[in-house]
């Protein structure tokens, strides 16, 4: 997204173990909900990597998938993906997408937005053809499909930004950018 939007960057992977995050989130009471966890994740990545290059403009994001009060992990294998599919089928979820900027080891900017996608109610003998065509490529995906690919046909409708749902809110991050001077307004 960030090269079609023309940006120039450098993918730096954080080290921080999400797992852990997820599991001090959901340790406090009332469990942090879907909105903090993706929040958390940014500012933590956005931060890890900001911490070894502190005059960079970091960007770190994350995505939480939630039904009501159930969040969703990336299934990592087709038994998984399978079980979640199925979970959501003919209901709707939310999309929480988390952006945060880090510079000098602080965060100086983050948001939060929430996108709707209702699932339809698809045959056990689409779903079956969804997984085959899809391939391993959703296993990494938090909830197990591709709205932008051949996942897009498991719905109905959807409500939110195309960007947030895909991973990213970048018409805001872009905003930021342009008032922090980064790119040209």
């Amino acid at each position: 997204m960030l090269q079609a939007a023309g940006l120039s960057f450098s993918a730096v992977p954080p080290e921080v173990d999400e797992a852990v995050l997820k599991r001090e989130l959901a340790s406090v009471r009332p469990p942090a909900g879907a909105s903090d966890v993706a929040g958390a994740l940014a500012r933590a990545k956005a931060l890890a990597v900001s911490a070894y290059m502190p005059s960079a403009l970091v960007i770190g994001a994350d995505q939480v998938l939630a039904q009501g009060d159930e969040l969703f992990d990336k299934p990592g294998d087709l038994v998984r993906a399978r079980e979640q599919l199925l979970r959501l089928r003919g209901r709707q979820h939310q999309l929480h997408t988390a952006a945060a900027l880090a510079e000098g080891g602080r965060i100086v900017w983050s948001l939060i937005e929430v996108a709707t996608l209702h699932m339809r109610a698809f045959s056990d003998a689409c779903l079956d053809d969804y997984l085959a065509e899809a391939g391993s490529s959703i296993f990494g995906t938090v909830g197990g499909y591709e709205v932008e690919g051949r996942g897009i046909q498991l719905f109905e409708r959807v409500d939110g930004d195309h960007f947030t749902i895909i991973g990213l809110p970048l018409l805001p991050l872009l905003v930021e950018l342009r008032h922090r001077r980064v790119i040209a307004t």
